[in-house]
């Protein structure tokens, strides 16, 4: 693996987040100075649980088929890289982001 590449990528991203993380902070902590409503605030705080709440169960449906396709290849015996192997794991991605969606419009 070379880290000489990896480190320099995941350190971008971290800053990123930061910068991100920050300037909503930032925003935030502006609408309550300003003393925006208190139901302006408080949708603020219900959008940002929801979104959370909804962003894991994002992330749970993708990675729960990703995982089902990876025992799926070791089950076949795939143990190199082909087009089929990298298909099942693009499908099983794909099967995960519509099953969020299914889930995501029932829950609403």
């Amino acid at each position: 693996m070379d880290y000489n590449l990896i480190l320099p990528v995941v350190l971008v991203l971290g800053i990123v987040y930061a910068i991100k993380s920050v300037v909503d902070g930032h925003t935030r902590r502006r609408i309550v100075e300003a003393r925006g409503s208190e139901e302006l605030v408080r949708s603020l705080l219900a959008g940002d649980t929801t979104k959370r709440r909804l962003a894991a169960l994002h992330w749970g449906c993708v990675l729960l088929t990703l995982a089902l396709a990876f025992g799926l290849v070791d089950l076949l015996g795939i143990d190199r890289v082909t087009p089929g192997a990298i298909a099942l794991l693009l499908g099983a991605t794909g099967l995960g982001n519509v099953v969020y969606f299914v889930l995501d419009r029932r829950l609403k």
